[in-house]
């Protein structure tokens, strides 16, 4: 029986391996940016999820004209007004909830006061006797 073949064809950073061969099945990393250093500068994982290339438009006239939206800017755009519609609604539904928890508890508290008020009472007056 033939031991396992594991060979590193590229190293890239301190352990990123770029290409590794094991039992003849070929892998790559898909990562080959050093994500320890992106952590400690507080940027992403992924240098392409924002930044002045994604967010700003590819052109501008030079008399400042709208221009038209990408393919993709306009469907980012979209999922970001629907994300906005999502957290309307939901906010909208736990100060619903609230509202209602409030106004449970105080038809709650005057049932018990109709309760206690409706209980039977002594008729008549006190006599004064001094």
């Amino acid at each position: 029986m033939s031991s396992p073949v594991i060979m590193t064809v590229f190293r890239a950073a301190n352990s990123t391996n770029l290409a590794i061969c094991t039992n003849k099945f070929h892998t790559s990393v898909a990562t080959y940016l050093d994500q320890k250093w992106r952590a400690e500068k507080g940027l992403t994982q992924n240098p392409n999820s924002r930044g002045p290339l994604l967010n700003l438009s590819d052109y501008s006239y030079k008399d400042n004209r709208p221009i038209a939206f990408s393919a993709r800017q306009f469907n980012r755009i979209k999922k970001h007004q629907e994300f906005m519609m999502q957290i309307v609604k939901l906010a909208g539904e736990v100060d619903y909830a609230v509202e209602r928890h409030a106004r449970l508890i105080k038809e709650q508290e005057e049932k018990k006061k109709q309760i206690l008020d409706s209980k039977l009472k002594p008729k008549g007056q006190k006599l004064n006797t001094e």
